[in-house]
């Protein structure tokens, strides 16, 4: 069930997208009076389909092939490579009878419409939910922040304040962490607030004398690495950075281990083979580490009783049970905007992702960042949307997606609009067409060049899934 809702949510959101992307082109050709043969959500690849039917001029119809969709444009070598058509005179109302503007504004139409439902679901989200989110200082008041692996690995430990990030102070880390004004500077520093346990005597304190012991604070600031923009993109099951989450079990499912060791809704899990369990994500790594193996549980219930468990660790890290987390209730902050500000953080922000994306792919293309540990093909962006249906990272998803689409599909690679756009725009400064020769040869290097694309993207998903 939890594949299938995954699947359902990808589908949909990929369904709006190209059918929205299509019509760009099919409302712009019919503006100029030409004749669109086919309109495809999905590729009726070797001609087979799952439904059509015919209205006018043009076949409508849903492919079997999940990977994009086409409208057939009268007059014009597309992804058919149908060429029996340019063999005869042109027609008024083909593709290549019109001005150079007028195919220009045809092969723009389908990436504009994707701008332009991406920056309009960016505004409503941002005037309809606002912002919530936990304060920093809360944040560092209470145990300051879980550190995931990428991070330890750049230098921050569980525990750390976060103070300022590039000279600015912080409130709203994930708001300004994930800032593409940050995100695409070319120095990256974090101040981080730290505490640590030193001895006063270092020869009694390897004596085992705690008294000698004592807890500073001091300040300092991390640079981030060059490859930082390729860490942040690495598969992992724990975030970068989070709040210390307490937790108490929620809801226990059926048969789990969970509930073969007892645990019960309201119960606490102060720890795990003697080892303090202090927040949610530190808890998750335990488990990661104890996989497959039966630990010893120190769990207080409601009640307060504390009581001493066995339980059985999935070999997947997980015992079976729905956390219920605790702690910054009703302490969380929520920024509500006007219309106005909506529109311009929705713009902004919008733009922001398609320049920190194109700032991504620029990396990959001249080698500063390993594409197996960048890129992500269908599965991975399926996955993307969880298990469960959640209509707000249903719709972010799905206005990232639309904003990707937008730049991916202007790149100037034959096969894509963009290179269509390259070739119109060649005909108009040079005031003479490309043959319908190098259209063609260009059209099936494209898509050529795509397919292999796609393939490398299925293969870094497949080797990320099982580990490679």
């Amino acid at each position: 069930m939890d594949t299938l809702i995954t699947a359902l949510q990808f589908i949909l959101a990929l369904s709006i997208i190209i059918t929205l992307h299509e019509f760009g082109h099919y409302w712009a050709a019919r503006a100029f009076g030409i004749k669109i043969e086919k309109f495809y959500l999905f590729f009726d690849a070797w001609n087979f389909k799952l439904f059509s039917f015919k209205r006018g001029d043009t076949e409508y119809g849903i492919g079997w092939l999940p990977l994009g969709g086409y409208v057939k444009i009268a007059g014009m070598v597309d992804e058919s490579l149908d060429t029996e058509q340019m063999k005869s005179e042109p027609q008024p109302w083909e593709f290549r009878s019109k001005p150079a503007w007028q195919r220009l504004i045809v092969m723009i139409g389908g990436v504009t419409v994707n701008l332009i439902l991406g920056i309009i679901i960016m505004i409503t989200l941002t005037y309809s939910q606002g912002e919530k989110y936990v304060p920093q200082t809360l944040v560092n008041e209470q145990g300051g922040i879980y550190a995931g692996p990428v991070a330890r690995s750049v230098g921050f430990q569980i525990g750390d304040q976060i103070l300022s990030i590039n000279g600015v102070a912080v409130d709203n880390l994930d708001a300004q962490f994930g800032d593409p004004t940050f995100l695409t500077a070319d120095r990256k520093e974090i101040g981080i607030r730290r505490k640590q346990v030193y001895s006063k005597d270092l020869a009694l304190a390897a004596n085992g004398d705690s008294s000698v012991m004592t807890l500073r604070e001091y300040d300092t600031t991390l640079v981030m690495p060059s490859n930082f923009d390729e860490l942040l993109g690495a598969k992992s099951d724990m975030p970068f950075f989070a709040p210390r989450m307490k937790f108490k079990i929620g809801k226990v499912m059926g048969g789990s281990h969970a509930e073969k060791a007892g645990l019960d809704v309201g119960d606490q899990i102060q720890s795990i083979n003697g080892e303090p369990v202090k927040s949610f994500f530190e808890f998750k790594e335990m488990l990661v580490k104890h996989a497959g193996e039966t630990v010893k549980m120190q769990v207080i219930d409601s009640t307060n009783k504390i009581s001493a468990l066995k339980a059985e660790i999935g070999e997947d890290a997980t015992l079976g049970f729905q956390p219920a987390f605790y702690g910054f209730e009703y302490r969380e902050k929520v920024i509500k905007y006007g219309l106005g500000k909506s529109i311009n953080l929705g713009v902004s922000r919008s733009f922001g992702l398609i320049g920190a994306n194109a700032k991504a792919l620029g990396n990959v293309a001249t080698g500063k960042t390993d594409p197996t540990k960048s890129l992500a093909g269908p599965l991975g962006i399926a996955q993307m949307f969880g298990s469960t249906w959640n209509w707000l990272n249903f719709w972010t998803l799905t206005a990232m997606l639309s904003l990707v689409l937008a730049l991916m599909n202007i790149l100037p690679i034959p096969a894509l609009d963009g290179g269509h756009v390259m070739f119109l725009l060649y005909e108009i400064i040079a005031r003479k067409p490309v043959s319908d020769k190098v259209l063609y040869v260009g059209q099936i290097i494209g898509m050529v060049f795509l397919l292999s694309l796609v393939a490398f993207t299925f293969w870094v998903d497949i080797a990320r899934t099982l580990g490679i």
